[in-house]
């Protein structure tokens, strides 16, 4: 397998997660956001989509990080990221969407440069904008949060891998976590755990 990835995607950051917790060997290829690289036909022959991640796998290319999360669950079974309970099995879930498809879609890169390149929005209202966003996002998953060292329950699940690169970047743009004692909590103990510690973005090899 080959994840297409950049140090701080947040998509990207979520899957590294899941492959090292399921101890799945892979390479990875760096494609740089910061310079379009995802928008060159090269990438785009891969991920006609031009976004990160994209896993390169003997089927094809798969886009989007959930998809890709959900197809190593069901792929790889040895290491579940899933409860077993259907009902909890989709608290988790609905833990995941809450991050993926309500908070980080109003806070990516592509967001954030069109607020600045075609609104004129200075860093000072753009980071404003981020925070605003996380913290309305973080209030609303603060006490989904179950477990004590990880979102549900005593093992990592794929919440753990959704939240962690989530607060990676509100750190980034200063959002004060103690507001978040659950979160910041799991935040803190997720890092402690190294398959969390190898996919941290300062240790990638594309890191700035």
């Amino acid at each position: 397998m080959k994840l297409y990835t950049y140090f701080r995607s947040s998509a990207a950051y979520r899957v590294r997660i899941a492959l090292n917790l399921k101890g799945i060997a892979h390479e990875m290829s760096a494609v740089n956001l910061l310079k379009a690289e995802q928008t060159s036909e090269q990438y785009t022959n891969k991920n006609s989509q031009g976004l990160l991640p994209a896993l390169e796998t003997e089927q094809g290319v798969l886009a989007q990080s959930l998809a890709i999360l959900e197809w190593l669950e069901e792929t790889h079974t040895e290491t579940p990221l899933l409860p077993s309970d259907a009902w909890q099995k989709a608290q988790v879930r609905s833990f995941c969407y809450a991050i993926a498809c309500d908070i980080h879609p109003i806070d990516n890169l592509r967001v954030l440069k069109y607020l600045s390149s075609e609104l004129n929005v200075d860093d000072e209202q753009k980071n404003a904008w981020y925070r605003h966003w996380v913290i309305e996002g973080f209030k609303k998953i603060e006490n989904l949060i179950t477990g004590d060292k990880f979102c549900f329950g005593d093992k990592p699940t794929l919440a753990d891998a959704c939240l962690i690169p989530q607060v990676f970047n509100a750190l980034r743009f200063n959002v004060d976590m103690s507001q978040f004692p659950k979160i910041d909590a799991v935040y803190k103990h997720c890092n402690t755990v190294q398959a969390f510690i190898d996919a941290a973005p300062e240790n990638q090899f594309d890191a700035a």
